[in-house]
């Protein structure tokens, strides 16, 4: 192993992962995806290795790039894209949870009359991903401070898009920092906006539709557009590290 993911490697094994998102109540989170587009997973990753992954800010040489929120228009604070290898915890991660996501991905895509069907594994995708171009990684830490906050948006970055990421607190509220709450809106046609807060823990995930999902309407299913963001922080920092399941361009 070399010295470059020796820190992130140590932080948990991948049986321990994978067994973890096994034993999760996939039927739970599957049906508060289609009710609300969203659905919260308490305690996905334990004190010590949110700890573990948001001290690997500082590590530049984890990362392929830098974002300033502020000089894009994305709002304040910043984040970084993690490079290949990934940490090994942050690419186990993505491997055992994307097959238990791709049930609904694909039913979500059918209902909506949209042709795109994935892979069973996550390493099909990437492939797919790659020979299109898609070649950068995605995974992300993102880091926030007092008045900081995320515009809502959709992390698309291709032709290849994975309706589902998630996004891990590695931060404690109330302790590390105030306000900074996940944020989701959801347009639908001919309607006002419908918003979503998830509270979240330290250590807590919310599993969450990337760009649209289908809704049942009283004349069959409609889709709605859905975008993201956190909420400006009052006080403190916040990190949170970001699985998006598509390679971008």
């Amino acid at each position: 192993m070399n010295s470059r993911n020796a820190q992130a490697s140590a932080i948990a094994s991948a049986e321990t992962i994978t067994q973890r998102i096994s034993a999760l109540d996939w039927r739970s989170i599957e049906r508060d995806l289609d009710l609300y587009g969203c659905a919260a997973v308490p305690g996905l990753v334990t004190a010590r290795e949110c700890d573990a992954l948001a001290a690997l800010y500082s590590r530049d040489d984890l990362y392929r790039s830098r974002v300033v929120m502020a000089r894009h228009g994305f709002g304040r604070g910043e984040y970084k894209y993690f490079d290949y290898p990934l940490p090994d915890m942050i690419g186990e991660l993505r491997t055992a949870i994307y097959p238990h996501l791709v049930s609904v991905a694909n039913r979500w895509n059918q209902v909506m009359q949209i042709g795109v069907r994935y892979p069973a594994k996550h390493a099909d995708f990437i492939r797919r991903c790659h020979d299109a171009g898609q070649l950068r990684p995605t995974p992300l830490i993102l880091q926030y401070g007092e008045g900081d906050y995320n515009c809502l948006h959709q992390d698309l970055y291709g032709e290849h898009v994975f309706p589902l990421q998630v996004a891990i607190l590695l931060s404690e509220p109330g302790r590390d920092f105030t306000g900074g709450e996940f944020v989701m809106t959801e347009q639908r046609p001919r309607m006002q906006s419908r918003a979503e807060v998830v509270r979240l823990a330290k250590g807590d995930a919310v599993i969450f539709t990337v760009n649209s999902r289908p809704v049942q309407g009283t004349r069959g299913p409609y889709r709605v557009n859905l975008r993201h963001g956190v909420s400006r922080l009052r006080s403190g920092r916040r990190h949170t590290v970001g699985v998006i399941f598509h390679d971008a361009l």
